[in-house]
């Protein structure tokens, strides 16, 4: 239901693979790979059979020589060529930051660093990223926690690759899901826990000022990679675009609908999570990862409906439906079901997902013999509430004060349809 692929060992291993293009195509799955350290696998294990399957013809290690001489490489092995390019040559300690230090300006300021520094070695593992799409091997480039180093050079690819901004923030965000594991993982090897609050994390905001701060100096990324790394950025992006891309599908299958069950609820609270990161990468300030735990979950299919949708064998949505909405809508009679956290997977759910997740609630509430679906919205997201009109719903008031996840009130728009 996420991009990370399971391991072991690893935290943050990811497929680029499923990001569109605003040409409507997207990048091809199982081709381009980003990952915490490959150092942390064996050979012999399950992880290294997995890693193995995915076909990597090339590995890419950002770290510099004393973190490989002290943590390890991942091991040699015929299928695939191993480069070691230390794109940072300013280290820092980011677990002995003092608490109060805000990720944002100060991971932003770093990476600029490594753009200015670390020119021959991005160069070079954008020609190794070039070659192997242009041979179809996948690659993947890795850094420490897969966050900074491996973070700024898929910025770079993803954004001669022609992906928005916004997608590449939410791409760099997604390190959130991982960082309680590296946080953990961290404080077993050293037997402490870091002092800096932001270890480990990656919010949108330093992603988002990065970029920023690269086209206030060099204009673009595109411009940062012909006149800094000395590469032609057209002919580079054409090359990518034309290895990497692929059209988006035509045909999707049909949805399927599952009810949640108990043993659910972990995957239910990460999609919740990256659909909080997703918004957050857009500016859109309402759920936060981390606000819905796995009781919430429960208690949502206890007390009302919680349901899956599948693509094939694949989860590509899922809803709440309950029966009372008093926070919202106050005391009411039994005549509504109101649906909540309707999610879609990112990128790879089939277009429409979300209108077809708001159907089948409807048709649940009509089964129930209720003649309305309800619903509300947060009051600053006016193109939420026009999403939901345009599918039938019509604002019938507003509540200024409900109470959200974080236990601050804040207004929502409220909606209601006709059914039947």
């Amino acid at each position: 239901m996420d991009r990370h692929l399971r391991f072991d060992s690893l935290h943050n291993f990811r497929d680029l693979g499923g990001y569109s293009t605003p040409d409507r195509r997207r990048i091809r799955p199982g081709r381009l790979y980003r990952s915490d350290s490959l150092g942390k696998v064996r050979k012999g294990t399950e992880d290294w059979s997995r890693f193995l399957s995915l076909g990597v013809r090339t590995v890419v290690d950002l770290r510099h020589p004393w973190e490989i001489e002290k943590r390890g490489r991942v091991p040699d092995d015929a299928s695939f060529s191993y480069h070691n390019l230390s794109i940072e040559h300013r280290p820092y300690d980011q677990p002995a930051l003092p608490p109060e230090v805000d990720p944002g300006p100060y991971l932003a300021e770093r990476y600029m660093e490594v753009a200015q520094d670390g020119t021959k070695e991005i160069r070079r593992a954008l020609e190794l990223i070039v070659a192997a799409a242009e041979s179809s091997d996948p690659l993947v480039f890795h850094c420490a926690s897969g966050k900074d180093r491996t973070g700024q050079l898929a910025a770079f690819v993803l954004s001669l690759l022609g992906v928005p901004d916004e997608t590449i923030i939410e791409d760099y965000s997604l390190t959130e899901l991982a960082a309680p594991a590296i946080l953990a993982a961290w404080t077993a090897r050293e037997g402490r826990a870091p002092t800096w609050l932001g270890f480990g994390r990656a919010p949108a905001t330093v992603m988002r000022t990065y970029l920023a701060a690269m086209k206030a100096r060099h204009g673009s990324i595109e411009r940062y990679v012909t006149e800094e790394l000395s590469l032609d950025a057209s002919e580079l992006a054409s090359r990518l675009r034309a290895s990497l891309l692929e059209p988006r599908p035509t045909t999707w299958p049909l949805l399927t609908y599952r009810r949640a069950t108990p043993s659910d609820a972990p995957a239910l609270v990460r999609l919740r999570d990256t659909a909080a990161l997703r918004q957050l990468a857009r500016g859109i300030d309402q759920w936060k990862p981390g606000e819905k735990d796995e009781t919430h979950f429960h208690t949502r299919m206890r007390e009302g409906e919680v349901w899956l949708a599948y693509a094939d064998d694949r989860p590509t949505g899922a809803y709440e439906l309950w029966w009372d909405d008093p926070a919202a809508w106050g005391p009411r009679p039994a005549d509504a079901g109101y649906i909540h956290r309707l999610m879609t997977v990112p990128h790879t759910s089939p277009p429409g997902t979300g209108r077809h997740l708001l159907t089948h609630a409807e048709s649940r509430i009509t089964a129930k013999g209720r003649p309305h679906a309800r619903l509300d919205c947060l009051a600053t997201n006016p193109a939420l509430r026009s999403y939901y009109e345009a599918a039938g719903y019509e604002v019938v008031g507003e509540q200024r004060a409900k109470e959200g996840g974080s236990g601050s009130p804040y207004a929502v728009t409220l909606l209601e349809k006709r059914l039947g």
